[in-house]
């Protein structure tokens, strides 16, 4: 079995963070495991408290990963502070980690900040030009490129901008009112679009750290990067469409929509 870890922030309702990893992980058929970044207070109406875990401390999970069952991807998620991200990417380094996702999760899906502002020079300048690939939403390509977006043709000038200043891939999610649910890959020069039907579901909350974990789970199962996004859009597309309707604000997609057998009924 192939292995992925996810280095995020813990969301006590279960629909984002390590959690939605986890569940997104397991349903794509890899071994999840996880270091935590941050304990968060947090539900589908939005985040009341962040307990960060110490340097030390995710150093040390980290460590206990990589010395015993080596992951064949990572992905990253919240990271809120600059000494914790200067941590990840010393053990990153140090363990010469391969297919490392990025989402460079700045906002949640609720509007609440969830990262420092010292925290996203530090992302920048150590984490970004790991990364094997970013999935920025709308919001957070405006803040990596330094430009506002507003139709298809900025998303391509965005995405060009952060691929030629990191040196990685981008992938620029659409959505947020620029388009139905198109994602724009950029690598190597050149752009491909992979269209989507937006899904009338209110119910959001966790779909981007959802997304970067589908394409780190096929990354580890050694699809192509091309394979790994068209995968984590279709497997996306499911969770969305199973129609799952909890909590009071932007609930949580059903991630297990196609696990069925005896231990489900």
């Amino acid at each position: 079995m192939k292995t992925a870890l996810t280095i995020a922030g813990s969301d006590s309702c279960g629909g984002a963070g390590i959690q939605a990893d986890i569940k997104t992980m397991t349903a794509n058929g890899v071994y999840a495991m996880s270091a935590i970044t941050a304990l968060t207070a947090q539900n589908t109406t939005g985040v009341t408290d962040i307990l960060e875990s110490t340097p030390h401390f995710l150093a040390e999970q980290l460590d206990a990963v990589f010395t015993d069952i080596t992951p064949d991807a990572v992905k990253i998620g919240m990271v809120s502070s600059a000494e914790l991200i200067e941590t990840i990417t010393a053990k990153l380094k140090q363990y010469g980690a391969k297919h490392i996702v990025v989402d460079p999760v700045m906002v949640a899906t609720s509007g609440s900040k969830l990262l420092r502002d010292d925290a996203v020079s530090a992302l920048c300048a150590n984490l970004l030009p790991m990364a094997e690939v970013l999935t920025p939403n709308i919001p957070e390509a405006e803040i990596l490129a330094d430009m506002p977006i507003k139709n298809a043709a900025d998303m391509e000038k965005a995405a060009q901008t952060i691929s030629e200043k990191y040196g990685c891939a981008v992938l620029c999610k659409g959505g947020h009112q620029i388009n139905d649910a198109d994602d724009l890959l950029w690598r190597g020069g050149a752009g491909k679009w992979f269209r989507g039907k937006r899904i009338d579901n209110p119910n959001t909350h966790g779909t981007g750290c959802t997304l970067s974990s589908a394409i780190a789970s096929n990354l580890a199962k050694g699809y192509d990067l091309d394979a790994s996004v068209e995968r984590a859009k279709a497997y996306i597309s499911g969770a969305l469409a199973a129609m799952l309707d909890l909590g009071r604000g932007s609930g949580p997609m059903d991630h297990m929509f196609a696990l069925k057998g005896e231990f489900t009924e």
